[in-house]
C-alpha cells in the first residue's frame, strides 16, 4: 500500500514506516502532520486517483528531526571573461514517519478511524487538571511584620586606594 503526497511543490511516493525528507515544515519535533494534499492511493486490489486530489483523504506523518541536507557546489563559470562564483548550499529538511493512510475516514492499515496523537495526550492531561468538588483552595494571608524581615546593609567599596593616592600625591608635594 502507497500513497502520492505534495508537499513543498513537489510529490512523494510514501508507505507507512517510511522515513521521508521534505522541505522545512514549521512544526515541533514529535508534532504530527496531516498532509491533505493526496493525490493518489493504491491498496493491493484498490487504486483511488484524484482530479486532482483524493476525496477525504490524509496521510498522518510524526516530525523526527530537523534538519539539514548535505551541501550542495554551485559554480558558475562564464569562460574568457574571468567570470567564476563558487558557492555552497544546504536545503532546510524536516525529517518525517509516515504513521497511516487514512481514506474515507477509515484507516487502510486498521480499517477503524484514525487517533491523532494529540486526541490520545488530552484525556490524561484532563483528568490531572480536574480536583474533586470537596476539596476547596482557601487563601491565607501572610503577615509580615517589620520585626521578621532582615535589614540588609548596603556595602559600599573602601576608600583606602582614594586616601593612600591622596597621602602619597601630598606627601610628595611637602618634598
Amino acid at each position: 500500500m502507497f500513497a502520492v503526497i505534495k508537499s513543498g511543490g513537489r510529490q512523494y511516493k510514501v508507505s507507512v514506516g517510511q522515513t521521508l525528507e521534505v522541505n522545512r515544515l514549521p512544526v515541533e519535533v514529535g508534532e504530527q502532520v496531516h498532509f491533505s494534499e493526496v493525490l493518489l492511493i493504491s491498496d493491493a486490489g484498490n487504486t483511488m486517483i484524484g482530479n486532482p486530489l483524493v476525496d477525504n483523504a490524509v496521510v498522518l506523518a510524526t516530525a523526527t528531526k530537523q534538519g539539514r541536507g548535505e551541501k550542495l557546489i554551485v559554480f558558475k563559470y562564464k569562460p574568457k571573461k574571468r567570470y567564476r562564483h563558487r558557492r555552497g548550499h544546504r536545503q532546510e529538511l524536516t525529517i518525517l514517519t509516515i504513521d497511516d493512510i487514512v481514506a474515507g475516514g477509515k484507516s487502510l492499515i486498521t480499517g477503524t478511524a484514525p487517533v491523532s496523537r494529540e486526541e490520545e495526550e488530552l484525556p490524561a492531561v484532563a483528568e490531572a487538571e480536574t480536583l474533586p468538588e470537596s476539596a476547596e483552595v482557601q487563601a491565607v494571608p501572610a503577615e509580615v511584620t517589620e520585626a521578621e524581615e532582615p535589614e540588609v546593609e548596603e556595602q559600599r567599596p573602601s576608600r583606602r586606594r582614594r586616601t593612600r593616592k591622596a597621602e602619597e600625591t601630598e606627601s610628595e608635594a611637602e618634598e
